[in-house]
Parts: C-alpha cells; sequence; structure tokens
C-alpha cells in the first residue's frame, strides 16, 4: 500500500500516519505539507491513494482535487476537513473526490474509508447521503446564494465571515491582497450583500460557521 498524504500540519500527518500503519504496517506512507510539494511527489511513483487537506497554503485541496484527477484521474482522493461534512463534502464528491472525512474523525473512519475507496467505491456516510440528497432538492438558488460561489471564494467568504482581515486572509492561502479583494467583490455580488457584517450573518443564519 503506497500511500501520499498531503496537509500543513506535523500533528496531522504524524496521527494520520500512526493510524494508517496500525491497520497497515507495511505500509509506505509519503508525506506533503503543501499543494505545491503533493503535486510533485504525486509523479514519483504510483499511488493506492491519496489523503488530502481541503485547507492548505497556496491551491486549497479542492483545486488541487482537480489537478490530481486531470494528471492521474485513477487514483482514488479521500479529503480531510476540519469542517463539517455540510460545508465541504458536497464539493469535494464534484472536484473528483472518493471520500470525505472530518478530521475529528479520522480515528474513527480513515481505515473504512481508505479500504472502500482502493475496492473502488466511493466512501459515502449517511450524513453525506442525506446531504446529497438535499443538494439535489428543487430549493430556490436564491435562497443559499453561497452555492453559486466558486470553491476558492468558499473559502474565502468563511474567512471573511470568521472576521479574518483581507491581509490575513492572503497570508493564510498565499495570494496577493489584490487578489483576496477581487474575491470579497465578487462574493458580495453573487451573494447580493454589501458588506462583511452581512456575510457574517449570512454564514451563521445557514450553519456555515
Amino acid at each position: 500500500m503506497k500511500i501520499l498524504i498531503g496537509d500543513d500540519h506535523n500533528v496531522v500527518r504524524r496521527g494520520l500516519k500512526m493510524i494508517i500503519l496500525d491497520a497497515y504496517p507495511k505500509a509506505i506512507i509519503v508525506e506533503a505539507e503543501d499543494g505545491a510539494i503533493l503535486l510533485r511527489k504525486l509523479g514519483l511513483q504510483q499511488w493506492d491513494i491519496i489523503i488530502c487537506d481541503i485547507s492548505m497554503p497556496g491551491r486549497s485541496g479542492l483545486e488541487i482535487m482537480q489537478l490530481i484527477k486531470d494528471l492521474a484521474p485513477k487514483i482514488p482522493v479521500v479529503m480531510l476537513s476540519m469542517h463539517p461534512a455540510e460545508h465541504y463534502a458536497i464539493r469535494a464528491l464534484k472536484a473528483g473526490a472518493h471520500g470525505y472525512i472530518t478530521k475529528e474523525s479520522a480515528s474513527d473512519e480513515l481505515i473504512l474509508a481508505i479500504k472502500t475507496v482502493t475496492a473502488g467505491r466511493k466512501y459515502i456516510t449517511q450524513e453525506i447521503a442525506d446531504l446529497l440528497i438535499d443538494n439535489n432538492s428543487d430549493i430556490p438558488i436564491e435562497n443559499q446564494p453561497h452555492k453559486q460561489l466558486s470553491n476558492r471564494e468558499f473559502d474565502v467568504m468563511k474567512m471573511i465571515a470568521e472576521g479574518y482581515k483581507i491581509s490575513d486572509i492572503a497570508s493564510r492561502l498565499s495570494l496577493s491582497v489584490n487578489t483576496i479583494s477581487t474575491y470579497r467583490t465578487r462574493i458580495l455580488q453573487k451573494m447580493s450583500v454589501d458588506s462583511n457584517a452581512d456575510i457574517t450573518k449570512y454564514a451563521l443564519n445557514k450553519g456555515i460557521i
């Protein structure tokens, strides 16, 4: 079993390795601390599975997921996130992920997710199945405008709602302040709101934060 893990937190990578090696003592596990490094290591050998954090510096995990799909479409990818499934699971699956688990549930779900996706199936919990049903419901898009946002815009919107300054967001995402300001303008337009306070209020009402 050859596994590539992408996460910018050393403690998380170490914890994931311990969980995996307990079930697969002979597994070869290679780490990447950001998306760029993960993509470089992607071509070094044939991987059985990639486990990728959804929130990393520079390109987000969802952007990395789409690049992996283009470069190595047969490798199953499980997206890992500190965020509840309702926030990113559907986006991850649409981007091509074979499964989505939260860091909080990794100790219970990671091995089952690995076994499921390496067997050629999607790892979809009952919670995610319910979300998929809800996502295909007839709720008017004007009642959930955040679904119009791109993956990167959604990331920025969430951080704005959490109170981060534009400069802080730029630093965390390894992007320029001008780029984040452009994203903010698009978010305001798409969501038909006027201020950061409106974004925060919306996010709270929808349970996004």
